[in-house]
């Protein structure tokens, strides 16, 4: 029968057994399954600052392209990076540096749609230098699930809104209020709109058939014909311009008739400055305030000659004015023509010479 001390040492043995055991076994699991690559890696501190936490709790996954390479180790609000205070510490591989960069990005998402929240970082499209231990990522700006959340929830109120517009329209339709009401309940305003749709029906027939003006216009060929004729005349002036022909062709293709009028152009210039400038008789006129004043005062002279020859003043105005001495003056201008005739006629009754001798 074993002593009391063998028994004692047995199970000293046994208990030391199973704390190696069990230490091995920790050690394995940590080996195995550890979030950042092992118990004994080698880690490096990254930081992030977002602008919300989203549920992010310390211990949770740091993932790079989904694959763990980390977990968070502290979190912390921190108001001097507004508008992204939550500052977020995540200690990851040191092996994973080779696939992380300077300009990586992370965001907080979720393991689906109730899931709990991770780190991610993005390297796809990142080119910059790997990062030292203490440095600092930029968040991605895609929006997250909370984000998603919110704005849903807000075009789920412009929806809820827009429903019960919808009910009120309807409800006023059903109600027969407003002229869609009327029409939708009224019957006599159904009848209005068959005779509407009728009339319509007809008229449009009535055209198909070519009758009337506008049945006439759609359907008779020589509208066509006209239209055609038209274009091949407008057709025939184009190809005439560009040909050169005539005035505007010549105008437009010659040279000589284009220099001529740029000449012209050019001479009507000079004068428009020669005027501007005062020279001349026009540019006297324009310019010089004597002239101005002599020209006024010749256009009041005449101004007044002709308001004396409308009043009747003077011989001239009597001439125009008086119609008895119109009368004489044509009555004696009858008088002088006959006397010539006579004259011609037989210029001895008027011509008579004597000759005396002393």
């Amino acid at each position: 029968m074993p002593s009391r001390k063998e028994i004692q040492w047995s199970q000293l043995k046994v208990g030391m057994l199973v704390l190696v055991a069990t230490a091995v076994l920790v050690a394995l699991i940590f080996l195995m399954t550890g979030a950042s690559g092992g118990l004994f890696a080698h880690q490096v501190v990254l930081r992030c600052y977002f602008p919300n936490a989203s549920g992010l709790k310390v211990g949770a996954p740091v993932t790079l392209e989904g694959v763990t390479i980390g977990n968070v180790a502290h979190m912390r609000i921190d108001q001097s990076h507004n508008p992204n205070p939550v500052e977020v510490v995540m200690r990851v591989s040191a092996v994973s540096l080779r696939d992380l960069h300077t300009d990586s990005t992370a965001q907080i998402t979720t393991a689906g749609v109730l899931g709990d929240s991770f780190v991610d970082i993005d390297s796809k499209d990142a080119t910059g230098p790997p990062p030292l231990n203490n440095g600092e990522l930029q968040q991605s700006g895609a929006p997250t699930i909370q984000s998603v959340i919110n704005t849903s929830q807000v075009s789920i109120q412009e929806i809820n809104r827009l429903i019960r517009k919808i009910e009120v329209l309807t409800d006023t339709l059903n109600s027969s209020r407003g002229t869609v009401g009327e029409l939708l309940n009224d019957p006599g305003m159904k009848k209005k709109v068959v005779s509407i749709a009728s009339d319509l029906q007809t008229i449009t027939a009535t055209v198909a058939q070519g009758k009337g003006s506008l049945g006439e216009l759609i359907s008779d060929n020589t509208l066509a014909t006209k239209l055609n004729t038209a274009v091949d005349q407008l057709n025939t002036l184009t190809a005439n311009l560009n040909a050169g022909k005539g005035t505007a062709g010549k105008f437009l293709n010659d040279e000589t008739a284009f220099n001529n009028f740029n000449s012209a152009m050019s001479n009507l210039n000079q004068i428009l400055a020669s005027i501007n400038a005062g020279n001349g008789a026009i540019g006297k006129m324009t310019k010089d305030p004597e002239t101005a004043k002599k020209l006024t005062d010749l256009i009041a002279n005449l101004d007044s000659i002709l308001k004396n020859l409308n009043e009747g003043e003077g011989s001239a105005g009597q001439f125009l004015k008086n119609r008895s001495l119109y009368n004489h003056a044509d009555q004696t201008l009858d008088q002088a023509q006959q006397l010539v005739k006579g004259m011609r006629e037989d210029p001895k009754k008027y011509l008579v010479i004597q000759l005396k001798l002393f």
